[in-house]
């Protein structure tokens, strides 16, 4: 495979400059990841790797670009501060299009940096109301192509997830699902925990179940308060978030089944 690929790329002139391959033995499947460079049709190039390749063959194409976000939040700042800062510094090579909320406590934050807040309240409206109107907005836009959950802590449903399958990112607390519900913090302090963390993943029907992105831990012992190990646990969501956001938008990531290969 490796070789039928790189003498392709030999053929129509482009320079292999990052070359990444996996093979999951137990699956029977093989994954390959190519940077390239040189003077062909991106529709070309995806047509003769089609050819070249068994039927069945999953390819992907993709000219570098800058991809366009939403990130929806609700009242908590950290994780959106740190995606706005990072933004703002050239960190992340994405346009944040918009944020969208369910609260109006974080606008002041976010129109400092000069992007477009919108409040979507939910109030006595049902879940899927709700999500119509967010929808909405949504469709205003050109394709988004990704949605990020920077502590937004409202249940998708089905439908909204079916619309952006893979393309929404969602942070929490590692304790999940051994410490659910309410101040998982407190929880897991009353239980004398010894490490703590967060995970990013892509959003699927199965709650906090989705393929795992990135994750990363921070040692704590018994003389931390749960509050202490709260702070410390957002700077863990805040870089945990922002490493799954690069790699999605560097186009790292392979999703099958229900986990990721990323290279």
């Amino acid at each position: 495979m490796v070789y039928k690929i790189s003498k392709l790329f030999f053929e129509n002139d482009l320079n292999i400059e990052k070359n990444d391959e996996f093979v999951d033995q137990e699956n029977d499947k093989f994954f390959m990841r190519s940077e390239v460079r040189g003077r062909i049709e991106q529709e070309e190039l995806a047509k003769k790797l089609q050819e070249a390749l068994p039927k069945g063959a999953n390819i992907r194409v993709i000219a570098p670009k800058k991809k366009k976000i939403v990130v929806m939040a609700t009242k908590e700042s950290h994780v959106l501060g740190d995606i706005l800062i990072r933004h703002y510094d050239g960190e992340l090579p994405v346009d944040i299009v918009a944020v969208i909320s369910n609260y109006d406590i974080l606008r002041p934050l976010v129109e400092k940096f000069g992007i477009d807040y919108f409040h979507v309240p939910h109030g006595e409206l049902s879940r899927s109301e709700h999500e119509a109107k967010i929808l909405q907005l949504l469709e205003m836009f050109e394709r988004i192509d990704y949605i990020v959950l920077a502590k937004y802590m409202r249940i998708l449903t089905p439908e909204f997830v079916s619309r952006y399958e893979n393309r929404i990112i969602n942070i929490h607390h590692s304790f999940l699902p051994a410490f659910i519900g309410a101040n998982p913090y407190k929880q897991a302090y009353d239980r004398g925990v010894k490490i703590i963390g967060a995970t990013a993943h892509f959003v699927n029907n199965n709650l906090d179940e989705g393929p795992i992105i990135a994750q990363d831990v921070l040692p704590v012992d018994h003389t931390l308060s749960w509050q202490e190990m709260r702070k410390a646990g957002r700077d863990v969501e805040k870089v945990v978030l922002a490493r799954a956001l690069k790699l999605a938008v560097e186009d790292r990531i392979f999703v099958y089944a229900n986990k990721t290969v990323i290279f």
